[in-house]
């Protein structure tokens, strides 16, 4: 299976940056091939709406880091979105990729994509997380994906803290189990 994974922490040694290498170390220990893409370091301009792009049916106006993405995007089986929680949602790096999505909607809506979430937060409260779900579910049902899980790790303000628990086996163990 061909996963990309689209990460949204600025800190390179993160509590999320920790699930995803672990999630991808399963994954590839299950022979699956992983694109990551990291847009906390990537050139990418959030969406205007101008839609220029028509959905895909041309080019986007801004040329930048997204058309490494979107081939991967287009050829892949499932994506796997990877996000600190900031202020009760996804983080505005990938957000603004997940917004740049409408410019090859057309390739991406109703391919039956599989797709999955991870997320850190310092909190320990369980409704903390409802604003990323609701926006992760609903781009998901929008796109004709089917959600294959999250994981949603809480009380993890630093590496030490992730690092304490079991969560970084779990992304593993999701890696591990992708079919």
């Amino acid at each position: 299976m061909y996963i990309v994974m689209i990460t949204g922490s600025p800190h390179k040694n993160g509590t999320s940056a920790l699930l995803a290498d672990e999630f991808i170390k399963g994954a590839e220990e299950s022979g699956h091939s992983v694109f990551r893409f990291n847009t906390a370091f990537e050139c990418v301009h959030p969406c205007i709406g101008c839609d220029s792009c028509q959905c895909g049916d041309k080019p986007c106006v801004f040329q930048d880091d997204m058309n490494f993405l979107y081939p991967e995007l287009k050829k892949a089986d499932m994506i796997i979105f990877v996000s600190p929680l900031y202020y009760h949602c996804l983080s505005a790096q990938i957000k603004i990729a997940i917004d740049r999505f409408h410019g090859i909607d057309n390739a991406l809506i109703g391919t039956n994509k599989k797709a999955m979430l991870l997320m850190t937060a310092a909190s320990n409260v369980e409704s903390i997380y409802n604003g990323a779900l609701g926006s992760y579910h609903e781009t998901v049902k929008y796109l004709g994906w089917n959600d294959s899980g999250v994981l949603l790790a809480y009380g993890c303000s630093t590496r030490a803290d992730i690092e304490k628990t079991d969560y970084p086996k779990k992304a593993y163990e999701l890696g591990r189990a992708v079919k």
